[in-house]
């Protein structure tokens, strides 16, 4: 769970990869409407419903009798909006709703064997929080301060079921401004605050002003779950002004937010700048191309371009850039019309397929240099003969297979490591089963990015209950597939779509009559 609340520095395969079922419900209710105005369409919509058909079957959070067969029942035809079925989803996910976490509580209480397996019980936890609208950065300091105690499960759960039912609060937060044009209209404004009331706020709360060159501010009551997300709906409401100060004639600089904000009763100042969203595209720098922008401009400096802002940029233009590249790179004038498929869809499918040939060499390369006995065993004797990632990969892939136990470095993420460790051995020994979940997974967090960049683009809102998750999960895996990408054509000279149809190839013969290891998805025949 610390992994799932870690917002900058986490490699892309141990964050969450999917959103909760309770907020996946939601969203397939709001797609109704969306087929209704023609944003959306009914293939897109059905496939949506299908697949969640499927994530809901071993969600014990949704109940075992009334509440699931009814779920079943509804999701099991189209949901047209408005409709009967429509109108009776949205009673049942209220229903739903309360006491989710409890029976997943439950449940992990029962006997060994009956109990859900770990990881499984701590992504649902993480998503449904997450889901709720609390801030990764205060769900990072919850859940840090119990593993400093050494909660047990038992704990963990209690103080999410905690979370879980807890009503929202009203906040106060302090949104500074470095540059406030047209003075008089903020001035209007029944929540300005001059730059003499913003230093005396600060004062009045404890705060150092040392630094604070104010030129006024606005001071917000919001209710939000903590102070964390808080700042986030400040942050938008500023945003939005800075945003419509950019159009104004003579003074392109417009509204300039501080660097920070504060809420009351919260100690520190909280950055107006939130982290980025985790897309790493690392091939530029370790081929050595990071500033060679010189000579002939290729498809992949155009996608690169269009999807700059998925990591810092507002929603909107982060949504369309990233979609944008993903279907330039893998969509084709030529690819046949499928019914299961709407659109350009298929470029979601092929970036996920791209995805998860990727998975296992990234884990198996990161745990290739954790391993570090006190005395080099067999294992760390081979990888210290290894020139190449490739090769670390695959001698611990054979490690693993064989049952060989990792000796991992005991520094902060060892746990996560562990985790990893058995995440990875489940892979080599049953290759095609487990790609292909993960396959399924990045393949419905690829088609949400796409149906949001059609809600975003055709309906022209920013608004909804699954929007913003969207970005969240996606962005990574954006960044994967464009790495991965990047690569083959720097290295190889392969084309995007050429790289796609070696993914989907190795991800039916992985662990078959062709020895195709787990390592070389991705690469080239040897």
């Amino acid at each position: 769970m610390i992994d799932f609340f870690t917002l900058e520095g986490l490699p892309w395969p141990r964050r969450l990869w999917d959103i909760g079922s309770l907020l996946a419900l939601q969203e397939l209710l709001e797609a109704g409407s969306w087929v209704r105005h023609h944003v959306l369409s009914p293939a897109a919509v059905d496939w949506q419903r299908h697949e969640l058909l499927k994530v809901i079957g071993p969600d014990v959070g949704l109940g075992d009798k009334e509440l699931r067969a009814e779920l079943t029942s509804l999701l099991s035809k189209p949901l047209l909006d408005p409709s009967p079925a429509h109108r009776r989803l949205r009673e049942v996910i209220d229903h739903a709703r309360g006491g989710y976490l409890s029976r997943w509580a439950a449940a992990a209480a029962q006997p060994e064997g009956r109990r859900p397996q770990p990881e499984r019980l701590a992504r649902v936890v993480a998503a449904h929080l997450l889901d709720l609208g609390y801030d990764a950065s205060h769900l990072a300091a919850w859940i840090g301060q119990l593993a400093h105690q050494r909660a047990s499960a038992e704990e963990v759960l209690r103080g999410a079921v905690a979370l879980d039912a807890a009503a929202p609060r009203e906040f106060t937060v302090l949104a500074v401004l470095d540059s406030a044009p047209e003075r008089a209209q903020a001035e209007s404004q029944d929540s300005w605050v001059s730059e003499r009331e913003v230093v005396g706020w600060l004062k009045q709360r404890g705060h150092s002003t040392s630094g604070v060159r104010s030129g006024g501010g606005f001071c917000y009551r919001v209710t939000a779950r903590d102070p964390f997300s808080a700042v986030s709906q400040v942050r938008e409401l500023v945003e939005r002004m800075v945003a419509r100060s950019s159009f104004m004639r003579g003074n392109r600089g417009g509204i300039r937010p501080a660097s920070q904000m504060w809420v009351d009763q919260h100690p520190d100042p909280i950055p107006f700048a939130t982290p980025a969203r985790g897309a790493d595209v690392l091939s530029l720098v370790n081929e050595g191309r990071l500033y060679q922008v010189d000579g002939q401009r290729t498809l992949i400096d155009d996608a690169l371009e269009l999807a700059a802002p998925v990591n810092r940029g507002a929603l909107g233009p982060a949504v369309a850039g990233a979609w944008a590249a993903v279907e330039s790179l893998l969509s084709h004038p030529d690819d046949p019309a499928e019914e299961e498929r709407s659109g350009k869809a298929v470029a979601a499918d092929r970036l996920a397929a791209i995805i998860a040939c990727s998975w296992p060499r990234a884990e198996l390369t990161t745990l290739a240099h954790r391993h570090q006995p006190e005395t080099p065993d067999a294992l760390a004797e081979k990888l210290a003969t290894c020139t190449a990632n490739r090769d670390r990969a695959f001698a611990v892939a054979e490690a693993l297979t064989a049952g060989d136990t990792l000796r991992l470095a005991n520094r902060f993420r060892r746990d996560a490591d562990i985790a990893a460790v058995h995440r990875m051995r489940r892979v080599v020994i049953n290759p095609k089963g487990e790609l292909a979940t993960a396959a399924t997974v990045f393949r419905i967090a690829m088609r949400r990015l796409y149906r949001t960049r059609n809600i975003v683009l055709h309906g022209g809102s920013t608004q909804g209950a699954a929007l913003k998750a969207a970005l969240r999960i996606a962005a990574p895996l954006v960044g994967a597939g464009l790495d991965r990408i990047t690569h083959a054509a720097l290295v190889e000279g392969l084309a995007p779509l050429d790289l796609a149809a070696r993914a989907e190839v190795g991800l039916k013969l992985v662990g078959g009559e062709t020895d195709l290891n787990v390592v070389d998805l991705l690469e080239p025949r040897r």
